[in-house]
């Protein structure tokens, strides 16, 4: 049982330079542009004007996703709380769409086809060719992981298998405790965390558009269900709805 009422706030990272350019980014490491700084603090103040506290965070392996939580973290005044950086928490990988752009790869093989890959649950993209100087083999912060954990594509069912070991594992053992729990991460892997939080379909999870920078705001029951969530700094009219709009929304 919960010893008091557990808070999950989802965050993904501000804009990175390639959102801004329109390129799919997946496990590339690449920093947030000018606007995702700025998107960053402005999620440290909702969350400070909400009265948000947190006891424990979570992010990627990713600079986007770690600088996100720094900027936020101090617009707290909370970089003190204990935090754990996790390749689970990575954004979806891409294969061998990483680094292409959008435009490019709807001219190349569609608009529908890259659709597919990028929104369908189970499509996943071309895989990263053997040998590519994108794979991230020898990249040290993956050092640990055994032959195969690294992906050489996958789809947004992969990315959610990946990280359910680390929900079950460590975030949820702190909700449990009735902990506040911050995750800042990436598009693909909150859209995961929400399809598995809500239940939501695999067909309706299509249709979910998460934004740069704005926290989403859960309140969990003792079993992990929630109560009710929200966005801070979004009007109600102008909320991520899950319908044929958010199709084309970016997530990378």
């Amino acid at each position: 049982m919960l010893e008091r009422s557990a808070r999950l706030v989802l965050l993904r990272h501000g804009e990175s330079l390639w959102n801004r350019e329109g390129r799919f980014t997946g496990w590339m490491d690449i920093d947030l542009s000018e606007k995702g700084t700025r998107e960053a603090e402005v999620a440290g103040r909702l969350m400070c004007e909400a009265g948000l506290v947190f006891d424990m965070a979570y992010t990627s392996v990713l600079k986007r996703a770690i600088r996100t939580l720094w900027i936020v973290l101090d617009e707290m005044d909370l970089m003190w709380i204990p935090t754990l950086k996790s390749w689970r928490l990575n954004e979806r990988f891409y294969g061998d769409l990483q680094g292409r752009s959008k435009a490019e790869m709807e001219e190349r093989y569609g608009l529908e086809q890259v659709l597919h890959w990028r929104r369908g649950f189970r499509d996943r993209p071309p895989s990263m060719p053997a040998g590519d100087e994108r794979f991230q083999e020898f990249d040290p912060r993956y050092s640990d992981l055994i032959s195969g954990q690294i992906p050489r594509s996958e789809s947004l069912q992969d990315t959610q298998d990946r990280i359910m070991p680390f929900w079950r594992d460590q975030i949820a053992p702190e909700l449990k405790k009735g902990k506040n729990v911050l995750v800042v991460s990436h598009g693909n892997t909150i859209r995961a965390l929400v399809k598995h939080i809500e239940s939501i379909s695999d067909q309706d999870i299509e249709l979910l558009e998460i934004p740069t920078a704005f926290p989403l705001v859960y309140e969990l029951d003792d079993r992990l269900r929630t109560k009710g969530h929200r966005y801070l700094g979004i009007p109600d009219d102008r909320r991520p709805q899950r319908d044929e709009s958010t199709r084309l929304s970016e997530q990378s």
